[in-house]
This record gives C-alpha cells, structure tokens and sequence, in this order.
C-alpha cells in the first residue's frame, strides 16, 4: 500500500485509513459479539493498513473499548497505530478545555494507551466557533497537549465544509478530516482540501462510498451521507454503474478509487467492522481503473447531492 507524508506533520500514513466508527457497537462487555469485534480489531491492527480511525464517542465509547482488548491481545504484533478524537460530554454538551483534556484521558484508558499520534476537535455542534476558540477554550486545550508532546499532531473532523473552512483558515490545526463530501456525487470539500494544502495540513477524506449507496448501488436504495436518497441521485448513479460496468469496473472501486486518486488527499477513511468487509476493502484497493473511465463519469454532469451544509452544522 502507497504510504504518503501527512502534510507538513512528519508522519506518514497509508493511503488507506480503516474506520472504526462501528466497531464494536451495540456490544456489552465479556459478550460473545464484543469477542468477534475484538477478532476483528486484532485482524486490522496486524493486516496491512498502517493507521485505524475511531473517537471517544463511537459506540459510546465501545470502540475504543474493544480496540483496547485488542490491542493488549496482539501486543508488540501491531502495525497499526491509532487516531482517535475528543468529544463532547454526552450529558451536558459541554465541549470546553476541561471536557477536551477528560476526553482525551478517557480515550487513552480504554485504548491501554499513553499517547496518539493524532488527535482530532470532532463535531464541535454543541459550542459555537467563538467559544471554541477563545483562549482558554477547546481548541486551546488540544494545543496544550501537542505543545506538550502528548499528541503529535491536531485536528478538526466534521461534515460541514462552511464550519469545517473556518476552523481550518485558523491555521491552528495540523489536519483536516472531512466526510461524504469528496465522492463521486459530491465534491463540495475540494475548495476546503485545497485551503488545507495550502496551510501545509494534511487531509483525510472519510466516507467515500457516502455512507452506503456508492457501495451498494442504485438498486438498493440505501442512503447517502445518513439522509435518504432522492430518486434523482439513485438515478444518476445507475447511469454512472453503467458506465463503470462498461469499464468492468464495481461501482463501489470507482467510488473508493476516486478518492485514492486525487492530489489533495493524504489518505481516505473507510469504515469497517468485520474481517470480511476488510478483505472487501483490500479486493477494491486492488482494481486497476482505467483511466479511460474517468472523463465518461465526468461526462455525467453534476450528481444531485442531497446534502446541505451550513456554517453551524
């Protein structure tokens, strides 16, 4: 796998990022579901993909969770690190500099760990841009912790771009992670990934299969980016599984390629869950796209995205 420089960060990740908002979900402790969740993180910390993604509140917290058991399973064998990213409190919506440093302690006590690499500002909704960062604030805390060596690099994660553009035209952050808004139907993040290698930062671009239906297909009718889609997207998107079948191509590989392929991406995370949805993952890494394809997709004309973002989420 293609490993690449994380913007001006000094770390490298793989093309490739596996998503670990999933895993483990629904799973209660010493459970025979939390045992196949922990089979699976240990398959992923051991396989071929360098980095694995996943947040304080993912799974109210049992991502992380059973990440840890894996991570205490495999030990020394691990070739993945971990990312993670702070939260706001569950109970309060309180996302201030205390909550940041609680979030992050929480993260490292289930994960077994004493540090991450990267560490992310994820979906700040619940305090304002201000708030957030004035001094003293959230985004001052996550400074406090990579000026003091306990994360290499900082991040904002979120979905939409109008907030996610004014966090990043700070210049306070080291990284950028944007989801279902760089895929084959929406390409509204490309001004706010271009500002962001300008800065020298380094991008992760989430959710390249919009949440379901560019890995499913038209005829599933599933949705894209968590909201349902409308007929006019399910019906450019058959023309678009037309022209991939034209090119022998899956559908799902076009959509996963066309993320791996763009100059503004450092890395594109894939949410996964299971041993055989990493296999289906790394059989799509492996398709060999012709670049022929490309300019017949474009040739489309604009896919009707159904997202709308404003500037507070």
């Amino acid at each position: 796998m293609r490993q690449t420089s994380l913007g001006s960060t000094g770390l490298t990740v793989g093309e490739l990022t596996l998503g670990a908002s999933a895993l483990g979900q629904g799973t209660a402790p010493g459970s025979p579901e939390e045992a196949r969740a922990v089979e699976a993180a240990e398959a992923f910390l051991v396989g071929p993909v360098p980095l694995i993604d996943t947040s304080n509140n993912y799974g109210d917290g049992r991502s992380e969770a059973v990440l840890g058991l894996a991570l205490a399973a495999v030990g020394s064998r691990a070739t993945a690190r971990i990312a993670t990213k702070v939260d706001r409190d569950p109970h309060t919506g309180a996302f201030d500099r205390d909550r940041v440093l609680r979030s992050y302690d929480e993260s490292l006590t289930r994960l077994g760990l004493d540090r991450v690499g990267i560490l992310h500002f994820h979906d700040p909704y619940s305090v304002t841009f201000a708030e957030a960062t004035a001094p003293g604030g959230a985004v001052s805390a996550l400074q406090e912790l990579r000026d003091a060596g306990a994360v290499d690099a900082i991040g904002i994660a979120a979905g939409p771009i109008p907030m996610m553009t004014q966090y990043v035209e700070t210049g306070l952050f080291d990284v950028v992670l944007s989801h279902n808004r760089y895929t084959l139907v929406d390409r509204t993040a490309e001004p706010l990934f271009a500002a962001a290698r300008r800065l020298g930062m380094g991008v992760f671009n989430a959710a390249p299969f919009g949440a379901g239906i560019l890995a499913k297909g038209a005829d599933s009718r599933a949705t894209y980016g968590y909201v349902d889609a409308p007929p006019e997207l399910i019906a450019w998107i058959a023309r678009a599984e037309q022209v991939c079948a034209d090119h022998g191509v899956p559908l799902a590989a076009a959509a996963l390629h066309f993320s791996l392929r763009s100059d503004l991406i450092d890395s594109t995370i894939v949410g996964i869950s299971s041993i055989p949805r990493l296999e289906q993952l790394l059989d799509l890494h492996a398709v060999a796209v012709p670049e022929a394809l490309w300019p017949e997709l474009e040739a489309l004309g604009p896919a009707p995205s159904p997202l709308a973002d404003d500037a507070d989420g």
